[in-house]
């Protein structure tokens, strides 16, 4: 099997699956009971946490561990909205749909107001035209790389615009931590709130975090004592042991710049392949001005169906997916790259895949001869 699907998730490692293990053998007791044995879990869990923080330059009591990316996004959105008596959400249409469809779901309701962004080549922010969208708004949501283009958003530049708009600017950074190097108290970006989960960098899933610069009220969204009494609940103690051994290996790989230059080159090799063995075939996102991280290549394949090429591409031993894992199985084009303009031609035929730390170049050169023989099947396929 060769897996170009890491955007969806990522295998955990040997020694997050240990930690896992160790945590539902050894440290099973509840992190919140006074005894020894609930004690030594809090510990673990502390611990874990401090890892978490050191990923990202943080300090352990900013960070807030939640059920994944999804729930961490919700608890900062509405955790902000909700103490605003007239609150304001700007963001934008290539958003996660974690954010996008919480954003849509406010706007039917009636109780938030939400601006949407105006979006230049690629789906990237006009930051130029942000002021006036910021004028009175209560919060701004962009996130760091798109997870279906790999894109980059100007997210210092957003962080500056919101700064001086005095209003709180979250990043959805799910795609970007555990892939790049990430420094919250550096000042720079300038984020309030950033969101991340750890089986996006090979933790476990069902654990994401919340970074919440110290002065952020949020309001609970699930009320209770556990979490600094920021998100009640019996915290997820295996999850989060895995998620602070991953975050530990992330920050040990991330201190090697080579390796991620080795794969940004993979990728582009990959495309060039591709586009020389599928002529037509578009690079989404390619034109977009502040560039696209290292793992993530959507490819347009015209007037081909992504979901009949994806088939055809798993039974040849290929895992890729079309656009964001929680959308597979619809027959619609990409909401994503519908609002950055790409015709609908091109949008069926889409399809991401993205690269991993473990990807070999002798995977990528086998890929891109699978994608090759399975572009002209289904071709032939379609002129009969």
């Amino acid at each position: 099997m060769i897996y170009l699907d890491h955007n969806a998730t990522t295998r955990p490692t040997p020694q997050v699956v240990a930690e896992v293990a160790r945590a539902c053998s050894d440290l099973w007791a509840n992190p919140s009971s006074v005894h020894r044995a609930g004690q030594a879990v809090r510990a673990a869990v502390e611990l874990a946490r401090a890892e978490v923080a050191g990923l990202i330059g943080a300090r352990p009591r900013e960070i807030t561990f939640t059920s994944g990316g999804t729930e961490s996004i919700h608890l900062a959105l509405r955790g902000v909205l909700e103490r605003a008596k007239a609150p304001v959400l700007v963001t934008t249409r290539v958003e996660h749909a974690a954010v996008r469809q919480l954003a849509e779901q406010l706007e039917r309701s009636g109780r938030v107001e939400v601006r949407w962004a105006a979006l230049g080549p690629g789906g990237v922010v006009e930051v130029e035209r942000l002021g006036a969208l910021l004028e009175g708004a209560t919060l701004a949501s962009v996130q760091w790389v798109n997870n279906e283009t790999g894109i980059l958003q100007p997210v210092e530049a957003i962080a500056a615009a919101c700064a001086a708009a005095g209003v709180r600017f979250h990043c959805d950074a799910t795609q970007w931590v555990g892939k790049m190097p990430t420094d919250v108290g550096s000042g720079s970006p300038r984020f309030d709130l950033m969101s991340f989960s750890a089986h996006k960098f090979h933790g476990p899933k069902g654990v994401g975090m919340l970074w919440a610069r110290p002065g952020v009220g949020l309001r609970e969204i699930m009320p209770g004592s556990q979490e600094l009494g920021r998100r009640g609940g019996t915290e997820n103690v295996p999850g989060i042991l895995g998620a602070g051994v991953a975050a530990r290996q992330a920050r040990e790989w991330l201190a090697e710049p080579e390796a991620r230059q080795t794969l940004a080159d993979r990728r582009d090799r990959f495309e060039a392949l591709v586009r020389a063995a599928c002529p037509e075939a578009v690079i989404n996102g390619v034109e977009a001005s502040c560039g696209r991280i290292w793992t993530t290549s959507n490819i347009g394949f015209p007037r081909l169906e992504a979901e009949a090429l994806l088939f055809l591409l798993s039974e040849q031993g290929l895992c890729a997916s079309a656009g964001a894992a929680c959308s597979s199985g619809s027959l619609e084009p990409s909401p994503v790259l519908r609002a950055m303009g790409v015709p609908d031609a091109v949008a069926h035929g889409s399809v991401r895949f993205s690269l991993g730390r473990e990807t070999t170049g002798a995977e990528i050169d086998a890929a891109a001869g699978v994608v090759g023989s399975c572009v002209a099947r289904l071709g032939r396929l379609r002129a009969t």
